[in-house]
Parts: C-alpha cells; structure tokens; sequence
C-alpha cells in the first residue's frame, strides 16, 4: 500500500478519489415502494426504479417519492350544519401518489396539500348535511368527500382511496335533546304496541261472546272451567250461587224422562 502511494503523485490520488466519490453518486439504489424522479439541468427526465440505475453526476439530481398508501389524520373541524347545529368532527384520509412526476412537479409538498384540502373540504360537505343526515348516513358523506379531494388531488398526481368521518362529537344540549328524543319515541313505540294488544284482545273478546250467544251452553261450560281453576289454585271452600239457567236444560230432560216412564 505504501509502494502505491509512493507511485500515485498527489494530484494523481485527489484524482482517483473524485473518480470514486462521482462513480459512488452516479449509482442509484430505490426500494420496490419508490421510485427516482430525475432532473438534468433543471428539466425533468422522468421518474426511474426500482432497483439499480445511473445518473449523471453533477447534471442529474434525483428526488425519492415513496409509492405507498399514506394515512392521513384530519384534526376535529368545529362546523355549524346546514340546521344550525354546532358539531367537531374529524376524520381520516388515504391516499397514495400514483404519479410521482406530478406529485413532485406541480405541487410543491403534496402532503401537506392534501392535508388542506382535506381540512377544508371535510368543513364544506358537513356545512352543507343536516345533522341526521351527518349520523345516519355517514357513508354517503364519506364518498362525498372522497370523490371531492380526489378530483382535487388527481393533477397532483395522488389518488384519494378512502375518506372516513371518525367521530361526531355533539354539544352536551343537543346530546341531551337527543336522548328525551329517543326515549319519547320509545315510549310512542310502547303505547302503540300496547294499545295495538288491547285492540286484538277486544276484538277476540267480542267473537267470544257472539259465539257464546249462539249456544248458551258454553257459557255454563265456561263457568264450571272458570269455578275448577278457582277451586286448584287455593286449597278452601268456595260457595258459588248456581243460575237458574244453567239447570232450565237439566229440568227439560229429567221431565221428559219422567213423561217417557209414564
């Protein structure tokens, strides 16, 4: 090692050790989830990767833009619906950069972009919903947004996949207005149901008794059914007064009897 030196002059190595260092920076490694987007002299060459490439040193300058689904956190909006109701609601954006020359050229940080757009445009759909419409049909609010800042986002290059609504938080009024709500409605639901069996036991009574008019003997049937539940239930002496009616049949087949003997 000591000979080479001695053989290289000093201009000699300072060259060989430029030769290196711009050998080294004309190699180029990017990762399967990347890709290089390349300029040379200011102007755009294109994107490259993944894997091994060259450039050219000192013309070519290399930006890395990562090809993977970013997940992106809108912080609480506080909004006012389009009934006046004040709520804070937040959500969550995924997006990924489908054009890495777009993403680098015509945005200055497409993160940060998507981000605003975001925030705005999560404050202008819920404005314009109406609070039921907020909590009952959330996913139609969710593709709302995702459709808006995906047309927005598309020049740069980034495709919005998914936009979800994570919470709705309500003030503590409304919340309150909302559960007497609730519970007067249930309340409707029960009378209803109530006054609904009322009505079928009504009307299966009065079949009963048309029925019972038609043929006086069930009645005495039903009494006598009626006074044998009474006498299981409770272990006592009942005494029950007998209708004359109830025996008007037993007399007319023991006189008939007795005019058949004679």
């Amino acid at each position: 090692m000591e000979a080479i030196f001695r053989i290289l002059s000093v201009p000699s190595l300072f060259l060989l050790l430029l030769l290196i260092s711009l050998l080294a920076s004309a190699v180029k490694v990017v990762q399967e989830y990347e890709r290089g987007v390349i300029f040379r002299l200011g102007r755009l060459v294109g994107a490259k990767g993944p894997g091994l490439f060259f450039i050219i040193p000192i013309l070519d300058r290399m930006v890395k833009v990562g090809l993977r689904v970013v997940t992106l956190d809108v912080p609480s909006q506080e909004v006012i619906t389009r009934d006046n109701v004040t709520v804070k609601v937040n959500a969550v954006v995924f997006f990924r950069v489908v054009d890495p020359c777009a993403a680098i050229v015509q945005v200055e940080d497409f993160q940060r972009a998507t981000w605003n757009i975001s925030q705005t445009t999560l404050r202008n759909v819920v404005g314009q919903s109406e609070l039921d419409d907020l909590l009952a049909n959330r996913e139609e609010i969710n593709q709302k947004l995702q459709q808006i800042i995906d047309e927005t986002t598309e020049p740069w290059g980034v495709k919005v996949s998914i936009v979800e609504v994570k919470d709705v938080e309500l003030p503590q009024d409304m919340q309150r207005a909302m559960a007497k709500q609730a519970e007067a409605e249930r309340e409707k639901r029960a009378k209803i149901v109530h006054a609904e069996g009322e009505l079928g036991a009504a009307e299966k009574l009065s079949q009963a008794a048309d029925l019972m008019a038609r043929h006086p003997v069930s009645i005495q049937l039903r009494y006598l059914q009626t006074l044998a539940e009474i006498s299981t239930e409770k272990n006592s002496t009942i005494i029950f007064p007998v209708p004359v009616d109830m025996l008007e049949g037993l007399v007319s087949k023991v006189k008939a009897a007795i005019s058949d003997a004679e």
